[in-house]
């Protein structure tokens, strides 16, 4: 193996199946100085686009996400790091990519790159076991809050959705955001923040105990929560009650208002699905009704219409 050259090298690392990038660790903002064309093919863009850049580009302005803020640690750290994080092609179609970025140093023990090791886990996310046992821990668990992970909540309503379709019951999601977190951030900076998400995630994760309940980060200070078997008045009712319940914390909020306290808005969406209405359609009659809820002002729920689910 000594004897292999520089190039001989690089036609193994250019050939390689799975998408290998190297960062020079030495430049601020971290450039690509490398990426194969594995790497390529996999996000979209040319390798021409890529070399100078920094891989943020690839989650657009989808930047709200805990596997960012993981490699930004282990980067300061210069410990290895896996992540699964929510990328995005240029023609704006998603992709989950997997990926472990590993410190390079030299001999005094400087890191000089960091080379990242990337897969498209889209497929397996798609096709992946419905267990628990079915995921390792760092893709099931959001780091901050220990509530499921958008990837696996994703993946467990995936599942839920085409049973409630064969089975013809009610399924139900319910989309909880915490109201002017953005300022609340201003004033106690993202520790601050990180803390007030916490204490809300354990108030919503305790208020669902049901076998069928599951509850997820879904990102920032937004939480999903998919119930079996409630119609969207009782669903509504009981949003109403966590709600409340996080009112009660009584975490002030210097610039919340009259409300004067953290407080959470709710869009809850219910419905028997037909078999013909796809997973796209209750995603987007709760998000929809989250923002009728936000516009309505702090610490309101509304419930989506039908014209929602088209």
């Amino acid at each position: 193996m000594n004897n292999w050259s520089a190039e001989a090298w690089r036609s193994v690392v250019d050939g390689a199946p799975e998408g290998i990038v190297v960062c020079d660790a030495t430049v601020p903002d971290h450039p690509v100085i490398y990426a194969n064309a594995a790497f390529a093919q996999m996000c979209g863009y040319p390798v021409t686009a890529l070399l100078g850049t920094n891989l943020r580009i690839l989650q657009g302005t989808d930047k709200d996400q805990e596997a960012r803020l993981r490699i930004k640690e282990a980067l300061e750290r210069g410990e290895p790091a896996r992540v699964l994080i929510r990328n995005y092609r240029p023609d704006g179609t998603l992709f989950w990519n997997e990926t472990v970025v590993q410190p390079v140093r030299d001999a005094a023990g400087k890191v000089t790159h960091y080379i990242g090791y990337h897969r498209d886990a889209s497929d397996r996310l798609r096709n992946a076991e419905r267990t628990t046992a079915g995921l390792p821990p760092w893709l099931r668990e959001d780091r901050l809050t220990g509530l499921h992970s958008r990837a696996y909540f994703e993946e467990l309503l995936q599942r839920d959705w085409v049973l409630a379709q064969r089975d013809s019951h009610e399924i139900g999601l319910t989309l909880f955001d915490i109201d002017d977190l953005g300022t609340y951030n201003e004033t106690f900076e993202k520790t601050g923040g990180d803390a007030c998400i916490r204490r809300v995630a354990r108030v919503i994760g305790a208020s669902y105990r049901r076998g069928g309940d599951l509850v997820g980060r879904w990102e920032g200070g937004t939480f999903a929560v998919l119930t079996q078997g409630d119609a969207a008045e009782k669903a509504s009712h009981y949003a109403q009650v966590v709600g409340q319940r996080v009112r009660d914390l009584l975490m002030h909020h210097p610039r919340g208002g009259a409300e004067r306290y953290v407080t959470i808005s709710a869009g809850v969406a219910s419905l028997v699905p037909p078999r013909e209405l796809p997973l796209e359609a209750l995603l987007k009659a709760c998000t929809a009704a989250l923002k009728r809820s936000k516009k309505l002002g702090k610490n309101s729920i509304s419930t989506a219409e039908a014209i929602d689910f088209h």
